[in-house]
């Protein structure tokens, strides 16, 4: 488990994190979002002890890390992809850690095995590619065979055989009842993987809640149906105090009413259903809604700007205005 307390980094006038606190727990796969600058980086910097807070505490385990003996085998983690000596090989990189660690040698063999790289394990590493880097930092993170994982971007240079593989691994980690926190920018990767999320926009806390719970609060769910008795639909429809919005595409679409309501008053009504489904927005949209105001560095595309995204009207335990 990690969790945090107050977390708060500053460098001169800079608030890179502003009190921030949440818990990871074990047994799922969290996710950790924001836009560039948010501070995900250096909030996971001083989980590692590799950045000192301002104030706040993180702990591991209810331990500062600087108090953890042997800390790989506590928590493993991948922040840089190419934290290693190009000089050395796979093999000697990770025998190095085993070693300073007191992790037993033929646990190098293992988790080069785990993560595919047997057949270039004496190869030296200065000749890798990004997706090899990425996954000789992953072994690095498993070698000590930690209840704690960590990893920042990931995916990050994988080809979809490899992206594959990490999402199933994060989730057999989980699975097994270990501590799994992972950044990513990738979205549609971030949906098939995290169970849970934590949100931070400019250094502060944003949303931390399950997945599903993220994407109906910023987003707007409705149901979307196509007849060829179309106006005979929507005056049932009206007539039944639901007002449909028309879509361009002949369709209508109809906000506080399931698709099973819809579909049984068409039945009893005998009207024929092209088309019934109920739409709800990705998690890249639901992030886009939530984020749009803490966004550091806006790129400009020569057109209007969008409408600001309407005010939150209710927030749940855990959720927190920027």
């Amino acid at each position: 488990m990690i969790e945090l307390s107050g977390l708060t980094k500053r460098y001169g006038e800079k608030v890179a994190v502003n009190n921030l606190s949440f818990t990871v727990r074990p047994g799922i796969v969290t996710g950790f979002l924001g836009p560039n600058g948010a501070g995900k980086s250096t909030t996971m910097r001083m989980v590692l002890g590799l950045d000192h807070p301002t104030a706040g505490d993180v702990r591991i385990d209810g331990r500062h890390y600087q108090e953890l003996k042997d800390p790989l085998t506590y928590i493993g983690a991948l922040l840089e992809a190419k934290a290693w000596h190009g000089g050395r090989s796979a093999y000697n990189h990770l025998l190095c850690l085993a070693q300073s660690n007191g992790i037993p040698d033929a646990r190098v063999r293992e988790v080069l095995e785990t993560v595919g790289l047997t057949a270039v394990a004496r190869k030296k590493t200065k000749g890798f590619s990004m997706g090899m880097g990425q996954r000789l930092g992953i072994a690095a993170a498993l070698l000590g065979d930690p209840r704690i994982l960590m990893f920042d971007e990931p995916v990050n240079g994988l080809d979809p055989e490899g992206i594959h593989w990490i999402r199933n691994l994060m989730k057999s980690l989980a699975a097994q009842g270990r501590t799994v926190f992972v950044s990513s920018h990738l979205m549609s990767e971030m949906a098939l993987t995290a169970d849970h999320l934590v949100v931070i926009g400019q250094g502060r806390l944003l949303a931390d809640t399950s997945m599903a719970d993220f994407i109906a609060r910023n987003s707007r769910a409705y149901v979307r149906v196509r007849s060829p008795q179309r106006e005979r639909l929507l005056d049932l429809l009206h007539a039944e105090g639901v007002t449909p919005v028309e879509a361009g595409d002949g369709a209508l679409e109809v906000d506080g009413a399931t698709s099973e309501r819809i579909g049984e008053l068409a039945a009893r009504h005998q009207i024929v259903l092209h088309e019934l489904s109920t739409q709800q927005a990705s998690l890249e949209e639901a992030f886009m809604q939530l984020t749009a105001e803490s966004v550091e560095y806006h790129a400009h595309t020569g057109q209007a700007p969008a409408p600001p995204p309407e005010p939150q009207q209710a927030w749940g335990e855990g959720w927190r205005r920027n």
